[in-house]
């Protein structure tokens, strides 16, 4: 069985077996303490040299940490225990002896990176992609009851949708092609007939950005709506994270518990949230002793300063369009701007979200990339979608470490993956 349900049948007397890995393990001679952990928690086994078979107990002496072990035997209350309950084992055999752990206290962050095979043994990392997994099913989760469609976009791809500097360049079979940074033009494609569509992906950023919230490969989730508009937009957003917020919260108590999250924290994430223009943003951080031009991007500690305050996730609208992407739509309200808004993450973790309404007149589209002196062939087929039976329709991209960096409370987003991909880091 396993430990949490081994726990939580409470069957004091009753005989159980479990299995997984020495945790810690301790000897007093006659009697070795062999703290186990399965995917589920730590549960403690008694081993006594006069209830078990001579070499079961030498076994069980030799065994260190990371050691793979069964062990049978009888619940007993013991409240030094973890989770109040041991086992006083009637059998214990190793299945694979352990060489001496590598991973001991106060190691550096470059070690424990180094050796990520074997840290994401952790509690703390099986919390995290405990959490992570629960983020991703409870967004599928309502996806779904939200009418939207799954779908599988390329990886491969021949142009860019974040701008030419930050691609991944390869040969595919001789031509130019990238990695992708986004699936929204394929998505978009998709939503002309299926009109709600959404995908996770893997994207990927040749940015060498070393900050605590950029990753150069990611899981991205994306959507888009066909017949929806930038506000629209913005209300499927903050549903999905709403969402991903109560499911984390009714699923994952232990697993937040034992990262210092409380998982009542996460039930006031409900929307509406806070709409800010970028112009409110700008005049805010000035307020705040920053000296920002109307045009100047928002960095991290911009970002920062703008939710420092905040218990939920706030929308800034209406950027620049020398800050975005040309297949934005035009904001008639403001001819500066775009239709557009970035979900910045609440306490300072910044944007975990961008969004925007898309533009449908194929004449704007091909003027913009002339006047960016972007190339025009790699988007013929996508300047096909304004042809033939455009409609109005918006479309997001979150990023899923970002969106679990917040919810976990981690300091650096390499923590939210299993294997952190960075401009210094490709190994293991």
């Amino acid at each position: 069985m396993h430990i949490s349900d081994v726990i939580r049948s409470g069957k004091e007397g009753s005989e159980y077996s479990i299995r997984g890995w020495i945790y810690r393990t301790r000897s007093s001679g006659s009697i070795v303490f062999s703290v186990i952990r399965d995917q589920t928690g730590i549960m403690q086994c008694t081993v006594k040299k006069s209830d078990v078979p001579a070499a079961e107990f030498d076994a069980a002496g030799k065994a260190l940490i990371e050691s793979s072990v069964e062990c049978t035997g009888i619940l007993k209350k013991d409240e030094r225990a973890p989770g109040g309950f041991e086992l006083r084992a009637t059998g214990f055999r190793v299945v694979a002896f352990a060489d001496p752990f590598p991973i001991t206290a106060n190691q550096s962050e470059a070690f424990l990176l180094d050796n990520r095979h074997l840290w994401i043994r952790s509690r703390e990392q099986t919390a995290v992609m405990k959490i992570k997994e629960t983020l991703l099913q409870g967004a599928r989760e309502w996806f779904s009851e939200s009418g939207f469609f799954e779908v599988t976009p390329p990886i491969l791809t021949t142009n860019a949708c974040e701008g030419g500097t930050t691609l991944f360049s390869l040969k595919y079979f001789g031509e130019d092609a990238y990695l992708s940074q986004s699936a929204q033009m394929y998505l978009e494609a998709t939503a002309f007939s299926l009109e709600k569509v959404f995908a996770v992906t893997p994207s990927f950023r040749a940015e060498k950005s070393r900050t605590p919230r950029h990753l150069t490969e990611y899981w991205h989730m994306e959507a888009e709506e066909a017949w929806v508009d930038n506000e629209g937009n913005m209300k499927i957003q903050e549903d999905l994270i709403s969402a991903i917020a109560s499911a984390i919260a009714g699923r994952r108590k232990d697993e937040l518990e034992l990262l210092g999250r409380k998982a009542e924290e996460l039930k006031v994430i409900e929307p509406p949230f806070e709409r800010l223009t970028y112009s409110k943003a700008i005049e805010i951080l000035n307020g705040k002793g920053k000296e920002l031009a109307w045009g100047d991007d928002l960095g991290t500690d911009e970002e920062r300063l703008l939710t420092e305050d905040y218990l939920k996730p706030v929308f800034v609208t209406s950027y620049p369009k020398t800050l975005k992407a040309f297949y934005m739509k035009d904001n008639e309200e403001d001819p500066r701007t775009y239709k557009c808004a970035d979900m910045l993450a609440p306490e300072g973790f910044g944007e975990i979200i961008g969004g925007s309404e898309r533009e449908t007149d194929y004449s704007k589209l091909v003027r913009r990339l002339e006047e960016q002196k972007i190339p025009m062939e790699p988007y013929r087929w996508y300047l096909d979608l304004r042809k033939f039976g455009s409609v109005p329709h918006s479309g997001f991209g979150m990023g899923v470490e970002r969106v679990l960096r917040w919810i976990c409370r981690l300091e650096h987003i390499r923590d939210a993956t299993p294997f952190p991909r960075t401009p210094s880091r490709i190994y293991p």
